[in-house]
């Protein structure tokens, strides 16, 4: 530890994300990254974005990809935010509105970033429990001062809040913010956004890692209304005014414009994560009822630690988590065909022995 450090960074548990083996020929079902590549058009729109004009600094409030995701939602252009990634939008959003504040309710089970963003921003944490179904319950949620997060679907649950419930929890607590974190809405859950109008606490971050496929791009976005997006604005002038580059724009831009090929892979992976629910559930497993690009499992007999370490050993990598609670369940990401093929097949070979 140096000598150097402030006193916040010695005490920090930095958030540690999802291994990125550098092993080839390997089935990889631990980050929930989308299976199929971007869009072609997206594609197109990013090299044709390396150009000359490289040399200038891009549109520091990003007004093209701003306009494009306030048509495709029905919102005005004040209502939305972009930024490096949702992490990087989560992170303004918690030094612009729970900072130093107390009691910010969260499930017990959900993105370990969010304690990490508590650490960093000076808030205190209050971890509220899943119910007995590994499911958020809105009654627990009500009354914050600082404010509520939480994913919709969870992760690593999968489990997902109707819009009704979504209210429920924002009618409870009108005078902080409730931030919906929807980095897997797309792969079957019903979006928040069309509450924003109804409620001036609401703010939904969203991301471009996963539904549209480029967790290489880093490109997140929040929506709400036109107040929460001006704290969102002067956190980020105070700190980048540049986060979106040229490329990331352009490319951002088309992925919302080609909603084909959007619905086309959100409709593959819905398609595989039943087959590979239904396999699992063969195998013995139970699966917890997932709106994601991923599912939570657990062996009836063998223990997670023991089969994660046998499918890694047989080229197939997935997400185990120490945590109470949740230490004998897998995370799975959804991937190909093929990838979920094999999968089983090593899954089989170990639970027939």
């Amino acid at each position: 530890m140096s000598k150097f450090w402030s006193e916040r960074t010695k005490c920090l548990q930095p958030y540690v994300p999802g291994e990125q083996p550098k092993l080839t020929n390997l089935v990889k079902l631990n980050t929930n990254e989308n299976p199929f590549p971007p869009s072609p058009m997206v594609l197109t729109a990013m090299r044709q974005a390396v150009n000359d004009e490289l040399c200038l600094y891009p549109d520091p409030n990003a007004d093209k990809l701003k306009q494009t995701i306030a048509d495709y939602y029905g919102l005005h252009k004040q209502q939305v935010f972009v930024g490096n990634g949702s992490d990087e939008v989560l992170a303004q959003a918690f030094a612009a509105f729970f900072q130093g504040k107390q009691q910010l309710l969260l499930p017990d089970i959900s993105y370990s970033f969010y304690p990490v963003y508590c650490q960093l921003y000076d808030v205190e944490a209050c971890c509220v429990p899943l119910n007995e179904n590994f499911a958020i319950d809105p009654a627990d949620y009500c009354h914050a001062r600082a404010g509520v997060i939480f994913p919709n679907p969870n992760a690593p649950t999968g489990c997902i809040l109707s819009l009704m419930q979504i209210e429920q929890i924002l009618q409870a607590n009108p005078d902080c913010v409730v931030l919906v974190d929807e980095a897997y809405i797309d792969f079957g859950g019903e979006s928040s956004v069309k509450l924003i109008d109804d409620y001036p606490n609401l703010l939904v971050v969203q991301t471009l890692s996963k539904s549209r496929s480029l967790a290489g791009m880093r490109i997140g976005l929040a929506m709400g209304h036109v107040d929460l997006i001006e704290g969102l604005e002067r956190v980020k002038n105070s700190f980048n005014s540049y986060p979106l580059d040229r490329v990331a724009q352009a490319g951002a831009v088309a992925a919302f414009m080609d909603d084909d090929y959007f619905r086309f892979t959100c409709a593959k992976v819905i398609e595989n994560r039943i087959w590979l629910t239904e396999q699992l559930q063969r195998l013995k497993f139970e699966v917890l009822p997932s709106e994601a690009n991923f599912v939570f499992a657990r062996h009836d007999r063998k223990p997670a630690a023991q089969i994660a370490a046998f499918l890694r050993l047989h080229g197939v990598v997935v997400r185990h988590f120490l945590q109470d609670r949740i230490s004998n369940f897998l995370r799975i990401s959804v991937g190909t065909e093929e990838q979920q093929q094999r999968l089983i097949a090593v899954l089989e070979e170990m639970l027939t022995q």
